[in-house]
């Protein structure tokens, strides 16, 4: 088992994605373009986390998750654009919002650990 597996904010990262793969793959009303970035950056989340763990250096490791948590910022920017397209329901986006949010509140605590 690699060290990322055993980290709690990697396992809801993955969750998180497979959840909006469903939503963009079920949703037909979501432009193509925002569900590709939309993928792509929920994508992002949990394979920077998994890479910075590879990392040997303080500096290195933090900037994965730099970059993880930059990819959730911008799933909560999706989605919130989404909202006010009317593309999602309320209901869905504040529950997507509120994982986002933990997820980035996570990250947040990760990274000051290492500086």
């Amino acid at each position: 088992m690699f060290d990322f597996e055993k980290l709690t904010v990697y396992k809801k990262a993955k969750e998180f994605d497979s959840q909006v793969l469903s939503l963009v793959c079920t949703d037909k009303v979501i432009d193509k373009i925002i569900a590709n970035q939309l993928k792509r950056a929920s994508l992002s989340i949990p394979l920077n986390i998994a890479e910075g763990t590879g990392r040997y250096s303080k500096a290195d490791i933090k900037n994965f998750y730099v970059i993880a948590r930059g990819s959730a910022f911008e799933c909560a920017a999706i989605f919130d654009i989404l909202k006010d397209r009317k593309n999602i329901n309320l209901d869905n986006y504040n529950d997507f919002y509120k994982k986002v949010e933990e997820l980035s509140m996570m990250l947040f605590a990760m990274i000051r650990r290492l500086s």
